[in-house]
C-alpha cells in the first residue's frame, strides 16, 4: 500500500454514522442501534473536527455506574462524557501505509481527518483485508 490508498480505502463521512457532540447518550445508543455499530465516530457539531470514538463498551461502564437509571435519565448524560481521549486515534489523510497498518491491526477502523482535524471518513478493517485479498 502507498500514500494514495488512504483515500482509495476511504469511506467517506457521508457514509458513516456519526455521534457529535451536542448528543446524549439516549440518542448515542439509539444511533448505534440503528446501525449495528459497535464503536462510533465522535464530531463537533459545530465544524466536524473529529473529537473521538464513543464504543458499546464506553456506553455500559457509564450505564452500569449510575445508582439508578432509566432511559429519560441518559438525556442528562452528554455524549461527551464518554470520551476517552485518544482510544481510537485517527490517521492524517496523507498517512503512509505502515501508518495505517499499524493502526487497523488494533481497531475495527481508523478515522481519516484533514490538516484541519476535520473528519473526512473512515478505513475499515475489512476494506484493507479485503484490497489485500482482491476481493471486492
Amino acid at each position: 500500500m502507498e500514500k494514495s490508498n488512504v483515500l482509495f480505502l476511504l469511506t467517506p463521512k457521508t457514509y458513516v454514522a456519526c455521534l457529535n457532540d451536542s448528543m446524549n447518550v439516549r440518542q448515542a445508543l439509539e444511533k448505534m442501534k440503528a446501525h449495528g455499530y459497535s464503536a462510533i465516530p465522535l464530531i463537533a457539531a459545530e465544524d466536524g473536527r473529529y473529537l473521538g470514538t464513543i464504543s458499546e463498551g464506553d456506553l455500559l461502564w457509564r450505564i452500569v455506574s449510575e445508582e439508578e437509571i432509566t432511559m429519560e435519565g441518559l438525556e442528562d448524560i452528554r455524549i461527551t462524557d464518554l470520551l476517552k481521549k485518544d482510544k481510537v486515534p485517527a490517521v492524517k489523510v496523507d498517512a503512509d501505509a505502515s501508518e495505517l497498518a499499524d493502526m487497523i491491526i488494533n481497531q475495527n477502523f481508523v478515522p481519516v481527518i484533514d490538516d484541519r482535524g476535520v473528519l473526512m471518513g473512515i478505513v475499515t478493517r475489512k476494506r484493507v483485508m479485503q484490497e489485500l485479498l482482491g476481493k471486492e
